[in-house]
C-alpha cells in the first residue's frame, strides 16, 4: 500500500471518528420537538436576565439602543397565549410544506415520480448522478423554497432507486439547496432583495451610490461549480462510504419500488408528462404579456411582490397533482376519484411528526425574535469585528465567519443583513472595499452553516425525510452528515472568493471591487 493511500485511510478514519462522535452526542439530545420546547423555556429565562441590562449597540431598524424584551413579563406571557394559534398557523414553512406535499404525494403514489426517476436513471451515467442532483438542487433556489419540499426528498428516492444509500442522496440535495443557497447561475428574487439592503447601508456613507440588482450574479454563477464539485466529492468519497453500515429499516410500503418500467408505465408517464408540459406552456403564456397579472406592478417576473413568485407553491402543487392524477388513471394505480384523495391523505399521515415539531419550532423562533436576543448577538459580534481594525481581506474572512455563526441562530438571510450591513458596508467602504464585494462575502457566510443548524425552519423536515428510510435518524445523524459539507464549503468557498478578487473577475453586472470605483 502506498504512503498516500495509508495517509488517506488514516485521515478517513479520523474523520469518521469525529463524525461518529458528533452523531452520538447529537442523537443524545432530546427529540427535536422536545428540544424546541426546551429552547423556548431557555429563551424565556435568558430574556428575563438580559432585559435587566442596558446596551450601547444601536438597533438599525429603529436607530435606538437594542432592548431585550422580558418574555416572562405578564403582558408578554398574555400575548404569547393569545397569539399561540396564529404563531403556529402563520409559521412560513408549514403552509409551503403541506400544500406542496399534497401535490407531490399524488404524483409519487400514482407512480409518476418513480417511473420518471427510473427512466432518468436509465439514461444518466451513474457517475454523474450526484453532480446532476446537486446542480438541480442549486437551481431550485429560483423557485424560492421549492428545493426543500421537492428536490431533497427526491434525492433520497433517486439514490434508493439507483441502489445507493438514500440518506446520501438527501445529504447531497440538502447541500445543494441550503448549503449552496447563494450559488446559482439563474438570477432569483434574493438578488434584488439583498442588493436593496446593501444599497441602503451604502448610502449611509455615500447618499448617491447606486448598485445593480445583479451585482453578484457572475460570482454566484461561478460558485455553482464550486458547490457542485465539493458536494460531489464529499457525497461519493466521504458521506456515502460512512453510511455503508447504516441500516435502511424504513417501512417497505413507503419505499420507492425498484421494478422494471412496463409499456403501460411508459404510456402513463408520457400522458402525465404531456399534462405537465401543457401546464407549463399555459403558465408561460399567462406570464408572457408585459401586462400579465402574474407580474409585479413594475412588470417584473422575479420580484418578491410578483404574484408569480408568491404562487410558486400552488404552482408546484398543480404541476404535480394533475400529472399524477393522469398518470394514475392511465397506469391503473388510480381507479376512482377516492384513490386520489386517499393518496393525499396518506401523504398527510407521513407529515404528522413534522406538524408536532413545527408547532414547537414556530413558538421558539417567534419567542427568540420577540426577545431581541438574536439582534443583540449580531450587533455584539459585528461591533467586536469592527473593533479589531484588521486589513480588508482579513475583515472579509471575519465577516464570513461571523455571519456563519450568527446564521446558526438567525436563519433569515434578509434579517441578518438588515442587522449588520449598516455596520460592515460603510466600514469597508472607508477601507476602499466596494459594497458589491462586501455583499458577496456575506452571501458565502449566509449559506455554509444553513445545513448544520437545527434552528433552520426546514431542518426538522429533512430529519423526517431521513426517517422514512432509517427510523433512528435524529438531529445528530443529520448534523454529522452535513458537517463535512459545511466545513469544506466554508473554507473552499471563502478561498474561491479571495482568489476571484485577486484575479479581478467581475463580480456581477456593473459591480466593482473598490470604492470609489476607479
Amino acid at each position: 500500500m502506498s504512503a498516500d493511500n495509508k495517509a488517506d485511510q488514516a485521515n478517513s478514519g479520523l474523520l469518521n471518528r469525529i463524525l461518529n462522535k458528533v452523531e452520538v452526542i447529537g442523537n443524545k439530545l432530546p427529540d427535536p420537538a422536545v428540544m424546541f420546547a426546551g429552547l423556548l423555556v431557555i429563551v424565556w429565562f435568558l430574556s428575563l436576565i438580559f432585559a435587566q441590562f442596558s446596551y450601547s449597540e444601536l438597533d438599525p431598524r429603529s436607530g435606538a439602543p437594542v432592548v431585550v424584551n422580558n418574555l416572562l413579563a405578564p403582558d408578554a406571557m398574555a400575548n404569547f397565549l393569545a397569539t399561540m394559534v396564529t404563531t403556529f398557523t402563520s409559521f412560513a414553512p408549514l403552509g409551503v410544506v403541506l400544500v406542496a406535499m399534497l401535490g407531490i404525494g399524488v404524483a409519487e403514489r400514482s407512480g409518476f415520480i418513480n417511473v420518471g426517476i427510473k427512466l432518468l436513471l436509465n439514461n444518466t451515467a451513474k457517475i454523474l448522478l450526484t453532480p446532476i442532483l446537486i446542480l438541480v438542487a442549486i437551481v431550485s433556489h429560483t423557485a424560492v423554497d421549492a428545493g426543500y419540499v421537492l428536490v431533497i426528498p427526491l434525492g433520497g428516492i433517486i439514490f434508493y432507486a439507483a441502489g445507493r444509500h438514500p440518506l446520501a442522496g438527501i445529504a447531497a440535495a440538502f447541500a445543494g439547496v441550503s448549503g449552496g443557497f447563494s450559488a446559482n447561475f439563474v438570477p432569483s428574487a434574493i438578488d434584488p432583495m439583498l442588493q436593496g439592503i446593501t444599497q441602503e447601508a451604502a448610502r449611509l456613507y455615500d447618499p448617491n451610490i447606486i448598485l445593480n440588482p445583479l451585482n453578484n450574479w457572475y460570482f454566484t454563477a461561478a460558485s455553482t461549480l464550486v458547490v457542485v464539485l465539493v458536494g460531489w466529492y464529499l457525497t461519493d468519497r466521504v458521506i456515502e462510504p460512512r453510511l455503508a453500515g447504516t441500516e435502511i429499516d424504513g417501512d417497505p410500503a413507503e419505499m420507492p419500488k425498484i421494478e422494471e418500467v412496463t409499456d403501460r408505465d411508459r404510456k402513463a408517464f408520457i400522458a402525465g408528462g404531456l399534462t405537465m408540459i401543457l401546464g407549463t406552456v399555459l403558465l408561460v403564456a399567462a406570464v408572457w404579456p408585459e401586462t400579465s397579472a402574474l407580474r409585479s406592478p413594475e412588470g417584473e417576473i422575479a420580484a418578491f411582490d410578483a404574484p408569480l413568485m408568491q404562487s410558486i407553491v400552488p404552482i408546484i402543487f398543480l404541476l404535480f397533482w394533475l400529472p399524477g392524477i393522469v398518470h394514475g388513471f392511465v397506469a391503473g394505480t388510480f381507479r376512482e376519484s377516492k384513490d386520489v384523495i386517499m393518496a393525499m391523505s396518506k401523504t398527510m399521515e407521513t407529515m404528522a411528526y413534522y406538524l408536532v415539531m413545527a408547532f414547537f419550532c414556530a413558538l421558539f423562533i417567534k419567542a427568540f425574535g420577540d426577545s431581541n436576543l438574536g439582534i443583540l448577538l449580531a450587533m455584539k459580534g459585528a461591533g467586536f469585528l469592527q473593533s479589531l481594525a484588521v486589513p480588508g481581506p482579513v475583515t472579509l474572512v471575519g465577516i464570513i465567519m461571523l455571519v456563519a455563526i450568527i446564521n446558526l441562530f438567525v436563519g433569515s438571510a434578509s434579517a441578518k443583513w438588515l442587522l449588520i450591513s449598516p455596520i460592515f458596508v460603510p466600514m469597508l467602504m472607508q477601507l476602499g472595499i466596494s459594497p458589491d464585494l462586501t455583499q458577496a462575502a456575506y452571501r458565502v457566510g449566509d449559506s455554509v452553516s444553513n445545513i448544520i443548524t437545527p434552528l433552520l425552519p426546514y431542518f426538522p423536515l429533512v430529519v423526517v425525510y431521513c426517517q422514512r428510510y432509517t427510523k433512528g435518524t435524529g438531529i445528530g445523524t443529520l448534523v454529522s452528515m452535513m458537517l463535512p459539507y459545511s466545513v469544506a464549503l466554508g473554507i473552499i468557498w471563502t478561498a474561491f472568493l479571495l482568489l476571484y478578487w485577486t484575479i479581478g473577475i467581475p463580480l456581477g453586472v456593473q459591480a466593482n471591487y473598490v470604492y470609489p470605483a476607479g
